[in-house]
């Protein structure tokens, strides 16, 4: 990456920054290209010029901050930390992106631009989700976690189901210690159900 590459991504950045702070506060609605530009401190021409208009800009923002989601999921189960932890943290992750994605204030913008980010959306999980799950549940199998003849479709069904309930629950508690307190237990029954089974499957 050149000079002038570097310096477009910084501006970049700050914009993709700026755009989400302001969106999820006040909704897309309600915040305007110059105020994007005054907080990421651009000229808005440049956010003209980099993405030719508000929508656009939105849809390239959740993109890039889906990338970087994604990269901290994959450097957690690329870790040397268990099993267990790293699905314990990237359910955490997870449920606390869901307010990113779906904030009652940032209310996605409509219009035939937002059509096609929904088609690129489900490009992006086709190519780069769905196969990071499938690498966790490989590896969940691998290490006697998730039963062989469970089908991947299945696990990933249950995966989502309890991420969904577990992002309700983080939402709903009143302090951080109160999740810390509780999160342990509920990957357990993740695991291993009220059984209580608290080892891995030997092959």
């Amino acid at each position: 990456m050149n000079g002038y590459e570097r310096r477009k991504q910084k501006k970049m950045d700050q914009i993709y920054s700026a755009s989400l702070s302001l969106f999820l506060k006040h909704g897309f609605q309600k915040v305007s290209v110059q105020e994007i530009a005054k907080k990421a401190k651009v000229c808005p021409a440049t956010i003209y010029n980099y993405f030719g208009t508000k929508e656009k800009l939105y849809a390239d923002m959740l993109i890039d901050w889906m990338d970087k989601r994604l990269e901290l999921c994959e450097q957690i189960l690329a870790s040397e930390i268990a099993f267990q932890e790293k699905t314990k943290r990237i359910m955490l992750l997870e449920a606390k992106s869901v307010n990113v994605l779906f904030n009652d204030a940032a209310v996605m913008p409509l219009g035939a631009e937002m059509d096609e980010w929904g088609n690129q959306l489900q490009q992006y999980s086709e190519e780069k989700v769905i196969p990071f799950y499938m690498r966790f549940i490989a590896l969940g199998k691998k290490e006697g976690f998730i039963k062989q003849d469970i089908s991947e479709e299945t696990s990933m069904f249950y995966f989502n189901m309890y991420k969904n309930v577990l992002e309700r629950y983080v939402n709903a508690a009143s302090t951080q210690d109160h999740i810390e307190e509780n999160i342990d237990q509920l990957i357990n029954l993740f695991f291993f159900g009220l059984v209580g089974r608290s080892e891995p499957m030997k092959e």
